[in-house]
């Protein structure tokens, strides 16, 4: 078994081995991943914090031991705490890196960071705090950062940002926590799924206070919230039918 650590600041993951394919998620500066398979010009890879597998361009990436691994497994959280900040290296070099980018990998790179840092799980209560800071980010399918993010990538990195763990797509977030029964019964942070004509989960957003939510859909943006789903205020119509609402522990 190889392992690696993503040493640049966003980096696409693909569906199939090629720069045509779908993107379905991103490697953000210091996600870590076991290579499962390894090919001439790319990797395909299973990061570590969920469990996600796509294809990586091996110029995008260092090799790392399995001991390495261990390690950065079982460290504690270690985040960039502003939109967009820097690590530089030894010979000067400046790397840009997104919010929300895994620290712990500065040792092992031989890097420098001297920005803000998020060293410990923080309350709850701050989940719509942090949400805000994605406002009006556009949206991008695969994308995890302030300058592109898909819903479920928003709910993700909102909650990792507080030291809360979810899984990469709607469908899987939605087997995570406790299902509540009614609206009246969530708090703000609580999560809202939303199906299609199939019943499959393909939408999630974060609730807010007075039946608000804030969710990716074009952007992220700010809608009502009813007991058919979510009503967008622009449209004066619903655009996403509601499943199930969850509370993460």
């Amino acid at each position: 078994m190889q392992y690696g650590v993503c040493n640049l600041g966003i980096v696409p993951i693909r569906l199939e081995p090629t720069d045509t394919s779908e993107m379905v998620t991103q490697a953000l500066y210091g996600d870590f991943f076991k290579v499962l398979e390894q090919r001439k010009k790319w990797s395909r890879i299973r990061f570590a914090y969920d469990k996600y597998e796509g294809w990586i361009d091996n110029k995008q990436y260092l090799e790392i031991e399995e001991e390495q691994y261990q390690i950065l497994s079982q460290s504690d959280i270690n985040l960039s705490k502003d939109l967009i900040q820097f690590v530089s290296d030894e010979a000067n070099s400046i790397y840009p890196i997104p919010l929300g980018s895994d620290l712990n990998c500065l040792a092992l790179l031989n890097q420098k960071f001297e920005g803000n840092k998020i060293i410990e799980k923080s309350d709850k209560s701050n989940i719509i705090d942090t949400s805000f800071l994605y406002l009006n980010t556009p949206y991008l399918w695969g994308g995890k950062t302030p300058f592109g993010i898909d819903c479920s990538g928003f709910t993700q990195m909102v909650y990792k940002l507080n030291g809360y763990h979810l899984l990469r797509d709607a469908s899987q977030q939605a087997t995570q926590g406790v299902a509540l029964s009614f609206i009246e019964e969530s708090e703000p942070g609580d999560l809202a799924f939303f199906d299609n004509a199939d019943g499959d989960i393909v939408h999630v957003g974060i609730i807010m206070e007075d039946n608000y939510i804030i969710h990716a859909h074009g952007k992220v943006r700010i809608d009502r919230l009813d007991h058919s789903g979510i009503y967008n205020i622009d449209k004066n119509t619903h655009t996403h039918r509601l499943r199930v609402i969850k509370k993460i522990i």
